[in-house]
């Protein structure tokens, strides 16, 4: 991914868009301008075309405009600006390089000691290391009490720290490919897989989700920047189980739109946490969640879910952020992570990079997310990635 290397002014959008968002980056003098066609009517829910620019670039280089623009066709038909509405912020807004590369094929993996254990996914003929009888039943909740719950934890507790030490990384200059190197290396210092590495091809241990990024952003040679925010997402495997949580973290000095955006989103998760208990549903957490983003004027992203986590990485039950009307109700045993993502605005739609997993806001609007993990308990709930 490459930054924009000019800072982008982003409004807010007001105008009905019913085909295209004109998506059009002004960089530099000596940088043409590209011109991204976004067709928001014909993206997938779970995974969006990558969409490519053309061939020519739009305007005139010779007297750029040192701003992001981006127009909208309003109910009517007419072309309607954004500059006259309010900023979303200032920031570099991340877009895919070029030429364009499709697939994550000719990107290095790192390499995982031999005498660390792999998930199934990674080496599917393999025994899972530490299970012996399962812990974990049918409908995927773990035996509380049991060495499945102490195995758990443990992955929890480990993710957690491997986050801590992420955060005191982030700095302007510092490369998220850097990053990635060092979480890594944690990672299998602790005996620990990076449950991401290999995970349906995904070529990092963690994803570095830069400003517009909502998620699953791939590690890469782009230096942080004064004003980015960054969420680091990481999962990790040890003893048979995975354990999960993701923070956004603030870049040198962020803008007041950048550090309200994140601090609610923590508030979000909060929300969502404090419904969690025995016989609820789990469609009250998106419900708690989706309320207080409206309050505060965010949207939130349908596109990714939270997720049940024990000895397998991605299970039911899945947890929409959203409201909804999916069934389910929480069970002492339940384990799952709750990651809301929040983007300024009332557009959560998102589109994916030619790499296959890269996702950005469909107007370059700054997104952000947390994730802790679940555990349903007797009486209550208890967040295990939690300090």
């Amino acid at each position: 991914m490459l930054g924009v290397p000019v800072k982008a002014r982003v409004r807010r959008k007001t105008a009905h868009c019913t085909h295209i968002n004109r998506l059009t980056m002004l960089a530099s003098r000596t940088l043409r301008i590209t011109l991204l066609n976004v067709y928001c009517r014909h993206f997938s829910v779970d995974r969006c075309p990558p969409i490519l620019p053309p061939s020519r670039p739009a305007g005139s280089v010779g007297s750029p405009r040192r701003r992001y623009t981006a127009l909208t066709t309003s109910s009517d038909g007419a072309d309607v600006s954004e500059l006259d509405d309010e900023f979303f912020g200032i920031y570099s807004v991340i877009l895919p390089p070029e030429p364009f590369v499709f697939g994550v094929s000719h990107i290095a993996q790192r390499t995982v000691p031999p005498h660390v254990p792999r998930p199934p996914y990674v080496t599917p003929s393999s025994r899972p290391h530490g299970r012996g009888a399962t812990s974990t039943s049918s409908d995927g909740r773990i035996q509380l009490g049991s060495s499945g719950e102490r195995r758990l934890r443990s992955a929890a507790r480990l993710a957690r720290n491997v986050l801590e030490y992420a955060g005191t990384l982030v700095k302007v200059g510092s490369t998220t490919d850097a990053l990635d190197a060092a979480i890594h290396e944690y990672i299998v210092a602790h005996s620990a897989y990076p449950s991401p590495l290999g995970y349906s091809g995904f070529p990092k241990a963690c994803c570095t989700s830069v400003n517009n990024i909502i998620a699953h952003g791939i590690p890469d040679d782009r230096s942080l920047e004064d004003g980015d925010i960054v969420n680091i997402d990481i999962t990790v495997y040890l003893d048979g189980y995975h354990g999960d949580t993701s923070r956004t973290f603030l870049v040198g000095n962020v803008d007041e739109a950048g550090k309200e955006l994140v601090a609610t989103t923590s508030e979000a998760l909060d929300a969502g946490i404090a419904v969690c208990e025995p016989g609820q549903p789990f469609k009250s957490i998106g419900r708690a969640i989706h309320d207080l983003a409206d309050r505060r004027g965010y949207s939130v992203s349908s596109q990714f879910t939270g997720h049940g986590i024990g000895e397998m990485f991605h299970r039911s039950p899945w947890i929409l952020h959203h409201r909804n009307e999916e069934p389910g109700t929480m069970m002492p045993g339940h384990c799952f992570t709750i990651e809301p993502c929040l983007i300024q605005g009332s557009n959560p739609r998102g589109w994916i990079f030619p790499d296959g997993w890269t996702a950005s806001t469909e107007n370059c609007a700054r997104g952000a997310q947390k994730e802790h993990m679940i555990l349903i308990t007797e009486d209550g709930a208890e967040v295990i990635t939690r300090d």
